[in-house]
């Protein structure tokens, strides 16, 4: 469910930002979504990137390698 809020901005940077948004035929609701999306959403990736790693700690090669042996291929 979508609730409605007030912004406010400069006109003219309204103005301009409702142009680039017509030319990449969208809204500047539509953009704001999307932007509010990714603000919330922030961090979401690198915490579940950590969770990922920290499940794999039983995974030891039993030695540490060498700038050269990560290397090879």
């Amino acid at each position: 469910m979508y609730k409605n809020i007030t912004l406010s901005a400069e006109e003219e940077w309204i103005a301009r930002a409702r142009a680039k948004a017509t030319s990449e035929k969208s809204t500047l609701n539509e953009l704001f979504r999307r932007w509010l999306k990714q603000y919330v959403e922030r961090g979401k990736t690198e915490n579940e990137i950590d969770v990922v790693m920290e499940s794999m700690d039983y995974a030891y090669s039993g030695k540490k390698f060498t700038r050269d042996e990560l290397n090879e291929r």
